[in-house]
C-alpha cells in the first residue's frame, strides 16, 4: 500500500484506490448513523391523548405501551375525562370520541357504531317481573340515572329525538356510566347504557336486554388527531398504533 523512499512515502496505486474506498465507507457510516440519531429523535416527545372512560381503558394502554417499548424516549400523557378537552389549549394530539357527527377539522378513523339499550339482571327480573312496554317501565319500574352536573337533577332518557322518557321511579342516582353497570349487576335498577359498555354482561348472562327491538339513535365512536400543516412522525406512529389495537377491539 505504501511506497517508500529515502526522503518520503507515498501511496501505490492500490492504497490510492483502497483511501478512496475507506474515506467514501467513512461518510456512508456516518450518514447511517445520522439518520438512525434523526429517527430517534423524530420518536422522542410526549403525544397527548383524551378520552372518555371507556371499559377497557387499562387493556388498550397497555397494548399500546407495549407497542412503544422501542421508543424509549416517547412519553404518552394519557388523559381520561369525561368532559371534551380543549384541543388547543390542552395541546391534544390524538382523541377518543363518541358523537352523531366528528368534526370536519380533526381526521378520523371510525372504530364502532354504538347505540344505548336498556338492561336489567335476571335477579332484578325475578323480583319485578317484566315492564310490559315503555310507559309501564318509566312508571312502574326502579331507574338508574345520571346525573345533570350543570342543574343537579337526573338527566332524562333520549331514546330519538322524538322519544324522552321521564322515569317517575329513580333507583339509582351516579355521575359515571359505569356506576350505572353496577347498579344493574347488582340488581338494584333498570339501566339505559351503551351496548359497547354491557356487551360482555349480555354474553355471559349476568344482564338481559329489554325491548330489544326498540330503535335508539346511532352513535359513532371513533379516533381522531387535528388537521395539521406538518404531524410528527410519533403521533403518526401513536395514532396508527391505536387505530390497529381499538379496530381489533371494536370492529
Amino acid at each position: 500500500m505504501f511506497k517508500r523512499t529515502t526522503r518520503n512515502i507515498t501511496l501505490t496505486n492500490f492504497g490510492e484506490e483502497f483511501l478512496l474506498q475507506a474515506e467514501q465507507l467513512l461518510r456512508d457510516s456516518e450518514k447511517l448513523f445520522g439518520l438512525g440519531k434523526k429517527k430517534q429523535d423524530e420518536m422522542a416527545g410526549v403525544v397527548r391523548i383524551t378520552l372518555p372512560k371507556l371499559r377497557d381503558q387499562e387493556e388498550i394502554l397497555f397494548e399500546l405501551l407495549q407497542a412503544l417499548e422501542p421508543y424509549p424516549e416517547l412519553v404518552i400523557d394519557w388523559r381520561v375525562d369525561a368532559a371534551r378537552l380543549d384541543n388547543v389549549k390542552h395541546r391534544i394530539d390524538i382523541g377518543i370520541r363518541a358523537g352523531h357527527d366528528p368534526d370536519p377539522n380533526f381526521i378520523i378513523r371510525p372504530l364502532t357504531k354504538m347505540h344505548e339499550i336498556f338492561v336489567a339482571s335476571p335477579a332484578f327480573i325475578q323480583r319485578w317481573g317484566m315492564p310490559k312496554n315503555l310507559d309501564d317501565m318509566q312508571r312502574n319500574f326502579p331507574i338508574s340515572s345520571l346525573l345533570n352536573a350543570n342543574t343537579g337533577r337526573p338527566w332524562e332518557i333520549s331514546l330519538n329525538e322524538h322519544q324522552v322518557l321521564v322515569p317517575q321511579k329513580i333507583g339509582f342516582i351516579t355521575t359515571d356510566l359505569y356506576c350505572e353497570l353496577q347498579a344493574a349487576l347488582a340488581g338494584k335498577t333498570i339501566t339505559h347504557i351503551g351496548n359497547t359498555v354491557c356487551k360482555p354482561y349480555l354474553e355471559s348472562g349476568q344482564l338481559i336486554q329489554l325491548f330489544p327491538e326498540q330503535q335508539s339513535e346511532l352513535w359513532q365512536l371513533y379516533l381522531y388527531r387535528p388537521y395539521q400543516a406538518v404531524t410528527s412522525p410519533r403521533v403518526l406512529k401513536v395514532f396508527d398504533l391505536l387505530t390497529e389495537i381499538m379496530q381489533r377491539r371494536y370492529s
